[in-house]
């Protein structure tokens, strides 16, 4: 088993040669000088390394136990978190005005993932936090504010999201909880939720549940749907915890991974609970958070990739077995270690090519966050809504594939539970499922996203790959190996948008059993951009002599392996979307049962 190391400096070339964070007229980015990104960065990677790792096998082995009603979280969980606590990282993005250091997505997104690749399950508790505290700063009075925002900001007050029910997921408009008014402004909550990550704990002293319920008499299905604050401890009107409120923890789930998680069901019985944003709006302002919950979970895909990766890579380079083909490397050992065999450096330079490149994607995705949230750009807000879901199904269905890439270098080493690889590919499976399986991901973008504003938004998208690959700056290999395969890429995602705009009037069912292959063309196509970008920024660097040359040139190498192997695939996803889904649609319901 290795030690997890952040990749600072990888994260440090992304944000400043690549995007040139600091450049852009960003409200606040002004104050992201290399310095002092690079001290954040260090931080976050000290506590990931330091604080985090050591506890990531010992959450899986221990788990979370339910005791007199009480969750138990795995030991030094709650050190842990004390530790993130007075470092100030729960308020990292928060408005100053409530407790926050308003401090850019960019950051956030990018400590994030050292905590995500550290320890998953332990990340979680801050990871829901971070989207109330973006929901209650959006749909909240002035009054909740100032209730909840500090203490959540300070990390003391943890929050959890509660959308499913035994009998209903995606399909909310079936959920039968119900807020009953009382009178006082506050309601009366009732039902039962199941799969509440951090659901209960004791690692704060509140939880504040964001829950989806209908108030009797609202319209039917989604659209009588509102959202409610309800905290685990009622509060005083001076600020101070009161009595409990009436919410019980049926079960503590029994899962596959993240086991240092609480995920449990929660009942509901005469709870007490407050009206957050409109009477039967709460779609909408749930979605603000279900949104930021999605864009983590696709940082979490490639987050558990990564640490996947430097597990696999450095097991390679220590486990000897047979020679290289081409003659013996490391003669003076009785055999050469698995790195030097080709198929083993194709699955690690696989790897690494998904990892670098989505860690790219997820940056500039924040870049846009934040010229949207800071700035009001309306351009950068369309790109956002329309990579959300690319980013939450294709980085989480690569990044589980990447660790299973990764637990392949081990052999039967990785089947079993001496070493950390199969600990990732469990972490790994959840990120496909929750917060919108990657199937709704997929609908969501062709059948909402595509098409929003007249298909602006992946007109924008289509319209900077292009004028990219076009630019023809370069020598003959970055023209040749990168931008010739960017621009290929381009036309296929824009061939693609528009046989599906015309093809949703035409026939619906056909359009979207392209969705799917849709979002992994689009996923290929983003990230083959931020590789087309990495190569020139790493190109120019190496000419001007900054950085490390080994660094900008392995940063060459692996671009140009992701662009010629892997970015050809979005010709076979536009074939498949043009095929259509008549064979999909043609086969009866009960065929898809064994037939006995």
């Amino acid at each position: 088993m290795s030690d997890y190391i952040a990749p600072v400096r990888d994260t440090h070339f992304v944000i400043h040669e690549t995007l040139e964070a600091q450049n852009m007229e960003t409200p606040g980015y002004d104050e992201l000088d290399r310095d002092f990104t690079h001290d954040v960065l260090n931080a976050a990677a000290r506590i990931a390394k330091e604080v985090f790792a050591p506890l990531n096998r010992i959450g899986d082995q221990a788990g979370c136990r339910l005791d007199n009603g009480v969750v138990r979280t795995p030991p030094g969980f709650a050190n842990a978190i004390a530790e993130l606590r007075s470092g100030g990282w729960f308020g990292l993005e928060g408005s100053a005005e409530y407790g926050g250091q308003e401090m850019p997505c960019l950051l956030g997104i990018a400590a994030g993932e050292y905590f995500a690749s550290a320890n998953m399950s332990l990340s979680m508790y801050n990871g829901l936090t971070q989207g109330a505290i973006k929901t209650i700063e959006s749909h909240g009075t002035e009054e909740q504010k100032r209730a909840y925002l500090p203490k959540l900001n300070a990390g003391s007050w943890f929050a959890t999201m509660n959308l499913t029910e035994p009998h209903c997921g995606t399909d909310l408009g079936l959920l039968k909880s119900a807020a009953t008014p009382l009178g006082n402004g506050n309601y009366s909550i009732s039902g039962e939720k199941i799969f509440i990550s951090s659901g209960d704990h004791d690692l704060s002293e509140n939880i504040v549940h964001l829950l989806l319920a209908k108030i009797p008499g609202g319209p039917e299905g989604s659209r009588g749907i509102s959202l409610f604050i309800v905290p685990k401890f009622q509060i005083s009107g001076d600020g101070s915890l009161g009595s409990r409120n009436g919410i019980s923890v049926s079960r503590i789930e029994s899962k596959m991974g993240i086991k240092g998680n609480a995920t449990c069901a929660l009942r509901y019985e005469d709870s007490i609970g407050q009206l957050l944003g409109e009477e039967h709006g709460g779609l909408r302002a749930m979605f603000t958070m279900m949104n930021a919950a999605r864009l983590h979970v696709g940082l979490q895909g490639y987050a558990v990739a990564e640490a996947a990766y430097q597990s696999a890579a450095a097991y390679a380079g220590d486990r000897l077995q047979g020679r290289a083909i081409s003659g013996a490397k490391y003669p003076r050992l009785p055999a050469d270690p698995i790195i030097v065999h080709p198929d083993v450096r194709r699955n690690l330079l696989d790897q690494k090519s998904f990892v670098e490149g989505a860690r790219a994607l997820a940056l500039w995705c924040a870049t846009l966050i934040d010229r949207e949230m800071r700035g009001g750009d309306r351009r950068s807000a369309g790109l956002v809504s329309l990579l959300t879901p690319v980013i939450k199904g294709f980085l989480t269905d690569k990044g589980f594939e990447t660790a299973v890439a990764a637990q392949q270098v081990f052999g039967g080493h990785g089947y079993i539970e001496d070493l950390d690889a199969s600990q990732r590919v469990r972490d790994a499976r959840i990120t496909m499922i929750y917060e919108g399986a990657n199937g709704v991901q997929a609908l969501d973008l062709v059948g909402r996203k595509l098409a929003a504003n007249g298909g602006e938004s992946v007109g924008i998208l289509v319209e900077k790959m292009k004028n990219f690959a076009e630019s023809g700056s370069g020598e003959s290999w970055y023209r040749d190996e990168v931008l010739a395969p960017l621009a290929n890429a381009a036309c296929d995602l824009e061939c693609a948008a528009a046989w599906l705009a015309e093809e949703s009037s035409n026939d619906p069912d056909s359009c979207l059993a392209g969705s799917y292959d849709f979002m992994h063309l689009a996923g290929y196509a983003c990230t083959g951009f931020m590789w087309a970008k990495m190569a020139r920024a790493a190109a120019n660097a190496l000419s001007d002599g900054r950085m490390d040359e080994m660094f900008l040139r392995a940063k060459i190498i692996t671009g140009r392996h992701y662009m010629s192997r892997h970015l050809p695939a979005t010709r076979l996803h536009l074939r498949r979307i043009q095929m259509g889904g008549k064979n999909i649609m043609a086969l009866p319901d009960d065929a898809f049962q064994a037939q006995l």
